[in-house]
Order: C-alpha cells, then sequence, then structure tokens
C-alpha cells in the first residue's frame, strides 16, 4: 500500500467504512469538505449518520463500487492519463480488509492509491497541533476525557475515538482549532507511523497476539512511537513504561514515586472518585470524576497533565474533567428493569475484565450480586490468555460465557468458549456455559432476579441480547398493568 495521502481535493473511499475507527476519518473528512465514499455489509447508524454529511454509501463490497468514479475520470475509449489518475479516489482499507476482496482488488487494478487506515490517521495528526493516546488499555477513555476537557475549555478540538461519545454524538468532531485528539491503536504495529506533539502511554501489555508473538515485539512498537512525540506522556504505575521507556512526564496513583503528577486523599465511591492531585510537589486542587474505580482516576491524570502542558489552568482542567460522562460501552448503563441493572462494557482482556468487574463491585450495593456475562473476543486472544481469563473473574458471583466471537478469525479448532468456562470453573464455584446469544438470552430471563447487576462483558456482538433481555422483562409488566 502506498502512504501518501493528498489532501488537495482528492476523492477519499473507505472498503469497510462502517468501522469504528474508519468511520471516524470518514466523519472528520467529510466535514473538511473532501469528497468521501465508502461500503459496508451492513449498514448502521454510524453509515447512516456519514450518509447524512454527504458521504456516498455502497451497501456491498463489490468491484462494481469503484464504477462510481469511472466517468469522473475516464470516458469508455480514453486511456488513463496522468490528468486522469489524479482524478482516481484514494482508498483507505483497515487491516480486517482481505486482498482477495473484490473491491480492494478493482481499486489496484484501476490504479487508485491505496492506504491504510493508519496512514490518514497519520496525514491528520501530522496536520495538526496532535494528542495522540496509545496504549493496550483506557485508550478510548482517556483520549475521549482529554477531548472533553479542551471542548469544554473552549480549545474546540477535532476529535477522532475508538468509542461513542454522547457529547459529540459519535466517535468523532471537527473543529476549527490547531488542536486533534486522537486515539492510536498498537493493535496492528501502525503505531510507529504517528508523531504527534504529545504522546500519551497508558500501559502496554500483550494484547493482540494474532499480530504480535512477545511482549518484547510490542514494547518495540511503543518505543518508536515514543521517539515520535515531541512530548510523552506515561504511567509509570506499568512498570513496561517505567523501566522500558522515557516519558517527559509521568503521572502515578503513587505519592512516594516521584512522578510528575500524583495523587492523594483518593476516595473511591460508588458514584465516582475523588482525589488531591499534585503537580511535582505542589497541590493544585482537588479532582472529581463520574467514572469509577482507579483506573479511571489513572486515565483522568493522564488528562491533566496534558492540560497543564496546554497552559491550561487547574481549575479549568478539574471542570471538563468532572462533568465527563466516558464513551459508550465503557461501563455504560444500560437500563433498570425490575430491580436488575444493565451495564454494558467493551472489556476483553484479562486486566480489564479485571478492573471492570472491581468497579462493578464498588458501585452494587449490599447484598446485590454481580452477573458477569462474557463473550470472548478473538481465538488467538483466548487460547494465549486462557489462564489469565481463568482467574480474572474474581468480582463475579455468578460467570455466564458464551462461544468465542472470531471477528473474522479463522477458528483452527485449539480452543472454544466451552474449553474457558472450564478453565473458570476451577476457580470459581458458578460459571454457566451458554453456547449461543439465544442461549444466553433465555438463560439470564430465567435467572437474573431483582437486585442483580449483569454486567455484559466483550467486544464483539453480546451487547445485542441487552435490549432483548429488558424488552422481555417489560413485557410482563405491560400484561399486567
Amino acid at each position: 500500500m502506498t502512504n501518501s495521502v493528498d489532501f488537495s481535493g482528492r476523492p477519499f473511499h473507505f472498503i469497510g467504512i462502517g468501522g469504528i475507527g474508519m468511520s471516524a476519518l470518514a466523519y472528520v473528512l467529510a466535514k473538511r469538505q473532501y469528497p468521501v465514499s465508502g461500503s459496508d455489509l451492513r449498514p448502521n447508524h454510524i453509515t447512516h449518520k456519514l450518509e447524512s454529511i454527504g458521504a456516498h454509501i455502497f451497501g456491498r463490497q463489490e468491484a462494481s463500487n469503484l464504477e462510481f468514479f469511472r466517468p469522473q475520470v475516464l470516458n469508455s475509449q480514453e486511456q488513463l492519463t496522468a490528468d486522469t489518475k489524479s482524478k482516481l479516489p484514494q482508498v483507505i482499507c483497515s487491516t480486517a480488509i482481505n486482498t482477495n476482496n473484490l473491491e480492494y482488488k478493482a481499486a489496484l487494478e484501476l490504479g487508485c492509491p491505496v492506504l491504510h487506515r493508519s496512514d490518514v490517521l497519520a496525514a491528520l495528526i501530522a496536520d495538526y497541533y496532535s494528542i495522540a493516546v496509545a496504549g493496550t488499555h483506557g485508550k478510548t477513555t482517556t483520549s475521549s476525557m482529554i477531548g472533553y476537557m479542551l471542548l469544554e475549555a473552549g480549545l474546540d478540538p477535532t476529535i477522532l475515538v475508538g468509542g461513542e461519545v454522547n457529547a459529540w454524538s459519535g466517535n468523532a468532531r471537527l473543529g476549527q482549532s490547531k488542536y486533534l485528539v486522537a486515539e492510536a491503536d498498537e493493535s496492528d504495529g501502525s503505531l510507529v507511523k504517528h508523531a504527534p506533539e504529545i504522546g500519551i502511554i497508558t500501559n502496554i501489555e500483550l494484547d493482540h497476539p494474532d499480530h504480535y508473538d512477545t511482549l518484547e515485539e510490542v514494547i518495540d512498537t511503543f518505543q518508536t512511537f515514543a521517539k515520535g512525540c515531541k512530548t510523552l506522556i506515561g504511567s509509570i504505575d506499568c512498570a513496561t513504561v517505567r523501566d522500558r521507556l522515557q516519558p517527559t512526564l509521568s503521572y502515578s496513583l503513587h505519592s512516594d514515586t516521584n512522578a510528575d503528577y500524583t495523587v492523594t486523599n483518593i476516595d473511591y465511591r460508588a458514584d465516582g472518585t475523588t482525589a488531591l492531585v499534585w503537580e511535582r510537589g505542589k497541590a493544585l486542587g482537588v479532582l472529581k470524576l463520574r467514572l469509577l474505580s482507579r483506573h479511571n482516576l489513572s486515565n483522568a491524570l493522564a488528562a491533566v497533565a496534558v492540560g497543564r502542558v496546554l497552559g491550561l489552568e487547574f481549575g479549568a482542567i478539574a471542570k471538563g474533567i468532572a462533568t465527563f460522562e466516558g464513551a459508550r460501552r465503557r461501563f455504560e448503563l444500560r437500563g433498570e428493569v425490575d430491580g436488575i441493572t444493565f451495564i454494558d462494557d467493551y472489556a476483553h482482556h484479562p486486566s480489564e475484565i479485571r478492573v471492570t468487574l472491581a468497579a462493578a463491585r464498588l458501585q452494587a450495593r449490599p447484598g446485590q450480586k454481580v452477573v458477569a456475562i462474557f463473550q470472548p473476543h478473538r481465538y488467538s486472544r483466548t487460547l494465549t490468555f486462557l489462564e489469565e481469563f481463568a482467574e480474572s473473574f474474581t468480582h463475579a458471583d455468578l460467570v455466564v460465557l458464551t462461544d468465542i466471537y472470531s471477528a473474522g478469525e479463522p477458528n483452527l479448532g485449539q480452543i472454544t468458549g466451552e474449553q474457558l468456562a472450564a478453565e473458570i470453573a476451577k476457580q470459581h464455584s458458578h460459571v454457566v456455559y451458554q453456547p449461543t446469544l439465544p442461549s444466553v438470552r433465555e438463560y439470564l430471563l430465567k435467572t437474573l432476579r431483582p437486585g442483580d447487576l449483569a454486567l455484559f462483558l466483550g467486544a464483539g456482538n453480546l451487547n445485542q441480547v441487552i435490549p432483548e433481555v429488558i424488552t422481555a422483562l417489560c413485557e410482563p409488566a405491560k400484561a399486567t398493568s
């Protein structure tokens, strides 16, 4: 793939435009008045939104989609010239697009420049004063929080994140200032392309064994990213960040670490968190946030560090963070029916599951049962972290597992959801395996009781069960009203 992005007015065509990362890029480009089109096999509210701002959306990924551009550049008997070639669209793909994809092959045959999603993000990062948030966990929450903080402080940033945020009604917004806040993904190694003014690394773990064989390979990627950042902000509560990188500014939840930004007087409550923030030994003030647990306080410290680098007063920083409600699918309250609370969370790595369940236990009222419903994500991740998954559900009273969401990976027959359930059962006394989403729904309808907190975990399609269960629970109430 080529990697030179043309911002002179040449069209952009996205194969798989409905994806969370691809659609954010498409949105910003469309709002910047570039011609944008794309295809997706499953139209959704994101593609509908892109259509509403002028993007042309195809419901199939077919070679004929590229014919949309042919009349603009080539008459029936005309040969491609340098001038006509310059009017062909730039075709954008993610790592998920297979080289056998018919639309992808047609783009190559037509002579379109073909770019990776990360090339476009890197070009946008270079086009702004950029803040790029990287790390194995916490990227979406931290980047969203920073974007919201800058928005509330009147800095009008452009924002691209890997989740949807109510404050800007989606996963992206176009601002009119020089600032851009972006989530920078390490999953496919493309993180190395980004060179922001400010880079944040929240933590480093092996999370994508489909791309990396060892943690050392992951560290190499982050080290390359770190070298490209003019200012690097890192959490030294992560031993790998502390020992293998040299952050320009550091942050920590522990006041004895000599980090640049630390906290004391921490109070974790069911309705949020408060702490006294310190900047290099000087008390800045009290920080309040609605988000739960220590990992979100750590994310907030990263936002404080960014705000201070940009010259914001702590009062403006704290005001923004205090009203930030979080991104969707990050401990998102989906409803409460018959006294049962439904929470949706994207957690799919053992570390994420552990801290999310800890937050659930913190929020749970006395006697309230925490029911963890988990859909494993990718065969490679499930197999690699089998032992870690088995030990990550200690804060749940009941664990309900379904089969593995492949995310496009081939099933090599090495691991199943049922095998994972058996491993978890060695560590946990209440584990149930339900192989399909319909069976999960039926089991929950029979099992959930008033007072339960039902926490749905996973990066796949498990959360589609939530409205089905809520609707089914509401029907008896309608019948008796």
